[in-house]
Parts: structure tokens; sequence; C-alpha cells
């Protein structure tokens, strides 16, 4: 896979943190140029600078993908600046912490939907023509969770599950188009992102209910790019989320109580650290060109 990507045209939302700062890096070092999307400019810049020291080029385009036409002008800067698009990686995110019973602000679900989910459809939207020149590529970086519910991450779960439903709706309907589309399931990964994990209130609660052995960001990206890299339908990380979703196929209801444990097993260990969940969500070598966009959402990292 060194050089598969070399000269290729990648759009990599959500490219100023964990995941997608990660493949930005690497795709850097295999040669191909780069628009970096996500809502700070001053972050992005900071990964354009390290994918510039390893010889890419790329175009910052502060993007906040909730908002239609910044999604759409994201697609038109690139394809303006760089004259094709041969890749779209999908993978702008967030995600929560906290009971569906506990939710006291009802904007929190329009806002995981439409940063997780349909922020991807803008973008693949306006993304498709492009790609249909150039028989590219279409990667959503989803979650397990896109694949079987999970406490505490209700929202995120459904925003997650109708990002598969969609793309794989979307790969049927361009079989004979040369577009390729690519879904991973990561498990769970060591990223800010998951620090940032919403309450039911719509603040981080600055601790994730999570618990076990993390995959790093830099090792989700490789395996990433090398699926995308050999166009293959999906991808599901780590030998967990494997027998999980076997074991749910033969019984559902133990993948269930599974999942419950994990959770409360974490919740358990937290609270005898003295940080229990319900409580810490009380407390609280090339130039880089960059386009602003004409407003700035709250919503997406």
């Amino acid at each position: 896979m060194s050089d598969t990507f070399e000269g290729s045209v990648v759009i990599v939302t959500g490219a100023s943190s964990g995941i997608g700062r990660a493949m930005a890096i690497q795709l850097a070092e295999q040669g191909a140029h780069l628009a970096l999307a996500a809502r700070s400019a001053e972050r992005l810049g900071a990964v354009a600078g390290e994918c510039n020291s390893r010889g890419a080029q790329t175009l910052v385009v502060p993007t906040d993908v909730t908002a239609p036409e910044q999604c759409k002008q994201l697609i038109a800067n690139t394809v303006g600046h760089f004259s094709r698009l041969d890749m779209l990686v999908n993978n702008a995110g967030i995600t929560m912490a906290f009971r569906f019973e506990d939710l006291s602000d009802l904007n929190i679900a329009d806002r995981i939907i439409r940063v997780n989910y349909l922020g991807s459809v803008y973008c693949t939207h306006y993304a498709l023509p492009h790609l249909k020149q150039s028989r590219g590529r279409i990667v959503g970086v989803a979650s397990l969770t896109g694949k079987t519910g999970v406490p505490l991450r209700t929202l995120y779960a459904a925003s997650k599950h109708a990002m598969t439903g969609f793309f794989d709706s979307l790969r049927i309907e361009l079989m004979d188009s040369g577009i390729s589309v690519t879904m991973i399931y990561p498990d769970f990964v060591q990223t800010d992102v998951r620090e940032r994990a919403l309450g039911p209130d719509g603040k981080p609660v600055g601790i994730d209910p999570t618990n076990g052995k993390l995959m790093t960001a830099d090792d989700c990206a490789r395996l990433t790019l090398s699926a995308a890299a050999d166009r293959r339908r999906e991808l599901i990380m780590g030998a967990r989320g494997r027998v999980g979703l076997l074991i749910k196929t033969i019984a559902p209801s133990v993948t269930d109580w599974i999942a419950r444990r994990a959770i409360e097993r974490t919740r358990i260990s937290q609270s005898r650290a003295g940080a229990p969940l319900a409580e810490a969500g009380a407390k609280r070598g090339a130039s880089v060109t960059t386009h602003q966009p004409h407003e700035r959402g709250p919503t997406q990292p």
C-alpha cells in the first residue's frame, strides 16, 4: 500500500485530531494531495504543517459538516484547487456518554445525527459527480455501534446505524460506476473525542465510560487506508468486535448482556477511583491554502 494513494486527491473530514489526523499524516507519507476539513482552522493548520513536512500538498478548508452549504464549498474548493477528487473520507463525528432517560436537551439528538450521519450525506452528495469521473473511493468511518447497540450510546449508535444503512444502500446503487464504498467499524480507539463525549445537558462529561484495551489512532488509520486501497466492502476491526458480531447472529441477547456488563464494570471502576460517570457529567514541504466558510457552527470538532 506504500504508493497506493500517490498523487491522489483526498478529502478527510474530522481531520484536526484523532483518526482523521492520523489518516492525513499517513496519506501525506504516501504522496497524496490533501484537503483537510474540520471546524478549527488553527488545528487544521497544525495538521497541514505535519503533512507538508512529509512533502504533501495541502488545502485547509474549515468546515462545519452540519451545514450543507459548507459541505458544498468544501468539495468545490478542493476540486477548484486540485482539479480532481479521488477519495472522500467521511470521518467527522461526536459521541455521547449518558442514559437516554437522563437526556435534558433534545437538541443533542439533532446535533449528533447531523454531525455523524447527515454530514456524511451532504459531503457525499456533492462529491459524487467528481468521484464518478475519477472512479474513486468513498470511505465511511463508523463504529461497532453501527452494527450493534451499546448502552450510554443510544443516539450515537442510531447515527452510526443510519450511516451504515445509507452507505450500504449507496454501494449497491454505484455498483456499475467504478466507485467503491468502504465502511469502517473500529473498536474503541484512543482519541480525545471520547473524552469530549456529550453529557445529557450537551456539555462534555470529561470522562469516558468505556474500559479495556484501546486501539491507537495510528493503527486505526493504517487499517482504514489499507481497506480503502483494496476497495473492501467493510472492515470490522479487532477480534472483540468480530467475535461479538458473530455471537449476535447466533444469540443476540448474549451480546446485549456483554455490552451492558462492559459498561457496568467501567462505572464501578470509576466510582472506586472517585469519579463516577454521573458526577463527571455534572462537574465538568508545500504551501498551505486556507478557505474560510461563510458561517461556523458549534457542532463538529
